[in-house]
C-alpha cells in the first residue's frame, strides 16, 4: 500500500483567488491521490516515459537529432520552473515566494539532484545515437537495481523479502523482453524488411551505466530532501528547477550549445517532447513527495512495455509472443510489492 501524507488546508484563503486557485491547491496536494487520481497520475507518467525515446528517434535525420540537446533540456527545466512558480503564487500567494523563513539551508540540497538530473537528461538524448529506443528503455531498467539498493541503504527503508523478489521480477521483465527481441534480431537478416533492428554499442553501454547510477542517486537525494522539508511542493520544485535552469544554461554556454543556434531544428515534435517531459517531471515530484521512489521504478518498468508497443507501431520494431512474459512479470511484481 502506498501511504499518502496528510495535507493541511489554508483556513483564510483570499476570495479573489477563485475556484481555479483552490483547484490548483487541491491538485498539487495529496488529497486527490487517495482516489482514482493516483492511478491517473501513474498512467500518464507511464505513457509519457514510454513514448519519450520513440519521439526522439522520430526526430532523427541520418542517425542524428536535428536540435541542440542542451537547448531542449533548458526549455524543459524552464517550463517546470514557470509552472511551479505560477502554482505557488496561485495557491499560497506572493508571501510564500519571498518568505523570510526560507534560508540557504533549504535551497542548497537541491543542487546535487539538479546536477544529476541535468546529466541524465542530456545522456538520454546522446544515447540514442548508440542504441535504438527499445534497447535504451529495456537496459535502463538497471535503474531498478541501483535505486533499490540506494533506497534501502541511504533512506534506511527495510524491504520485505517479497518486495525484493518483486524488484527482482521487474529486472527479469526487462531482461526477458530484451532476450525475446534480440532473438528476433538474430533471426532477421541485415536487410530485414521489418525495419530497424535492436542494437547497442560499447560506448552506449558505458553511458547507460552512468545514466542508471546517477538516476538512482538523484532519486534518493530528491525523495529525502522533499520529505525532510515541510514546505509547499511547488516551492521545493522552484528550488530544484532553478538549479536545473542555471546548471543547464551553464552547460549550454560552455560548449554543448555551440554546434547549433538555440532553437535550430525545433519542430512541433520537439516541442511536444519538451512539454511532455516537463509535465512528467512535475508529476514525478508529486510521486516522490507523497509516494515512494520505488513507485517510480514501477512506472519505468511499465513504460518499457508502452515503449515496445509504440516502437512497434511507429518505428516498425518487432514484437513477439514472448512480449506477454515481461508484461506478466511486471503485473506480478506490482502485486507482490504493494499487497
Amino acid at each position: 500500500m502506498i501511504v499518502i501524507d496528510n495535507v493541511s488546508s489554508e483556513p483564510s484563503e483570499p476570495v479573489h483567488r477563485g475556484r481555479w486557485c483552490r483547484g490548483m491547491s487541491w491538485l498539487w496536494g495529496a488529497a486527490w491521490l487517495r482516489g482514482s487520481g493516483w492511478v491517473v497520475l501513474l498512467c500518464l507518467l507511464v505513457l509519457i516515459y514510454g513514448s519519450h525515446a520513440p519521439l526522439i528517434a522520430l526526430t532523427q535525420s541520418d542517425g542524428q537529432v536535428p536540435f541542440s540537446p542542451s537547448s531542449c533540456v533548458i526549455l524543459i527545466e524552464l517550463t517546470k520552473l514557470l509552472v511551479s512558480t505560477a502554482t505557488l503564487l496561485a495557491t499560497e500567494g506572493r508571501s510564500a515566494l519571498f518568505s523570510t523563513s526560507v534560508r540557504g539551508v533549504h535551497v542548497l540540497p537541491y543542487a546535487a539532484p539538479a546536477v544529476l538530473y541535468s546529466l541524465n537528461n542530456n545522456l538520454v538524448v546522446y544515447m540514442q545515437a548508440h542504441m535504438d529506443p527499445s534497447t535504451f528503455q529495456l537496459l535502463s531498467n538497471l535503474k531498478i537495481v541501483s535505486t533499490a539498493m540506494l533506497y534501502s541503504s541511504c533512506l534506511g527503508k527495510r524491504l520485505r523479502p517479497t518486495q525484493w523478489l518483486a524488484l527482482g521480477l521487474l529486472t527479469m521483465a526487462g531482461g526477458a523482453h530484451s532476450y525475446s527481441s534480440l532473438g528476433n534480431e538474430a533471426a532477421a537478416g541485415p536487410e530485414d524488411h521489418w525495419g530497424p533492428r535492436l542494437h547497442v554499442n560499447g560506448q552506449g553501454l558505458v553511458l547507460l551505466l552512468v545514466y542508471c547510477s546517477s538516476s538512482g542517486l538523484a532519486a534518493v537525494i530528491t525523495e529525502r530532501t522533499l520529505k525532510s522539508q515541510r514546505l509547499p511542493l511547488s516551492l521545493q520544485n522552484i528550488f530544484l528547477y532553478s538549479w536545473g535552469v542555471v546548471i543547464n544554461v551553464a552547460t549550454h554556454v560552455g560548449g554543448n550549445g555551440k554546434e547549433r543556434s538555440f532553437l535550430e531544428g525545433f519542430s512541433a515534435l520537439v516541442w511536444l517532447i519538451v512539454i511532455g517531459q516537463a509535465a512528467a517531471g512535475l508529476m514525478m515530484s508529486v510521486v516522490m513527495k507523497h509516494g515512494s521512489g520505488i513507485t517510480r521504478l514501477f512506472v519505468i518498468s511499465s513504460a518499457m512495455l508502452v515503449n515496445g508497443v509504440i516502437s512497434w507501431a511507429m518505428l516498425r520494431l518487432q514484437l513477439t509472443p514472448l512480449f506477454l512474459l515481461p508484461t506478466g512479470l511486471v503485473a506480478i511484481a506490482a502485486y507482490l510489492y504493494y499487497r
